[in-house]
């Protein structure tokens, strides 16, 4: 990988895991569904002049089914829950649930595609739910006001993206990558609309809380797309997707420095635990094999 590409995961890193962050700030004053609405809408804007520009509308008008299907799930409904979820959990507990999404890809496309997963990669799946358990176990507080409610949240949200990524496999094989990623934003803005309009404060949040929302479409989603397109092209999918492993570690960062959030051994032991199945289920790790004398 040169230089540049590791860059470009870096900074595609530390751009999702403010995410994180971002929505810790602004979610209590907007509410997640205005929130959200926000973050999907002013990436849609960003991203919609690049597809004019590439002469792509086209092709968003004769995939739109696909698009608006892969839209929903890949955009409004996790954003959603996982705004919802940063109402009573921290950045870096989201960040690291974050990191099963490979997780829930590999089990959905092997269960509804019949991909064959073969040992290693089923051996990571296991992994991974263990150290969600680990997580839930150590985290998970179902009392009023607690945390329970706010993991199974963060857990759906990335079986959301799990599923939008087979459905895209599915749906969108030949559509161009910035197609796909500007036509889930628009879709899910307009999907949106009426529930940030029914759910929108009564009070108007703070200047703070509004430049967490723009940062969060402009820089966490509409800047991060593009680089992550960079990288498919330039290293491909599977190398990619490696960025997995390093956005629980900026969402940790991040969440320390501006949050004074503190990362307990519980969290450590079983975000260590995800990742390294995360790594097992993607294919990513393997296990050494033996060769023949």
């Amino acid at each position: 990988m040169r230089m540049r590409d590791l860059c470009d995961l870096v900074v595609l890193a530390a751009l999702w895991g403010g995410s994180f962050l971002f929505m810790r700030y602004a979610a209590p004053a907007f509410g997640p569904l205005p929130l959200i609405w926000l973050r999907v809408a002013v990436a849609a804007v960003c991203l919609a002049p690049l597809l004019l520009l590439r002469r792509q509308g086209r092709a968003l008008r004769e995939h739109a089914f696909g698009i608006a299907v892969v839209g929903v799930f890949s955009s409004a409904l996790p954003f959603a829950l996982i705004a919802w979820a940063m109402l009573s959990i921290t950045a870096g507990l989201a960040s690291i649930l974050n990191a099963t999404v490979p997780i829930f890809t590999a089990l959905i496309g092997a269960l509804w595609l019949q991909e064959r997963l073969g040992a290693v990669r089923t051996a990571g799946l296991v992994v991974g739910f263990c150290g969600v358990l680990l997580l839930a176990a150590d985290q998970a507080d179902f009392k009023p006001g607690g945390s329970g409610w706010a993991i199974i949240a963060m857990l759906l949200a990335t079986l959301s993206y799990g599923l939008a990524a087979n459905l895209a496999r599915r749906l969108l094989g030949e559509v161009p990558v910035l197609v796909n990623a500007a036509g889930s934003q628009i879709v899910a803005a307009i999907v949106l609309t009426p529930f940030a309009l029914w759910f929108w404060p009564e009070e108007s949040p703070g200047g703070l809380a509004w430049s967490a929302a723009i940062a969060l479409g402009v820089a966490c989603t509409a800047l991060a797309f593009l680089i992550f397109f960079r990288l498919i092209a330039n290293v491909g999918a599977a190398r990619a997707v490696t960025v997995t492993f390093l956005i629980p570690l900026f969402g940790i960062l991040w969440g320390s420095i501006f949050l004074g959030e503190r990362l307990d051994a519980g969290m450590l032991v079983g975000g260590a635990i995800v990742v390294l199945g995360t790594a097992l289920a993607t294919g990513v790790l393997r296990w050494p094999s033996r060769r023949r004398a």
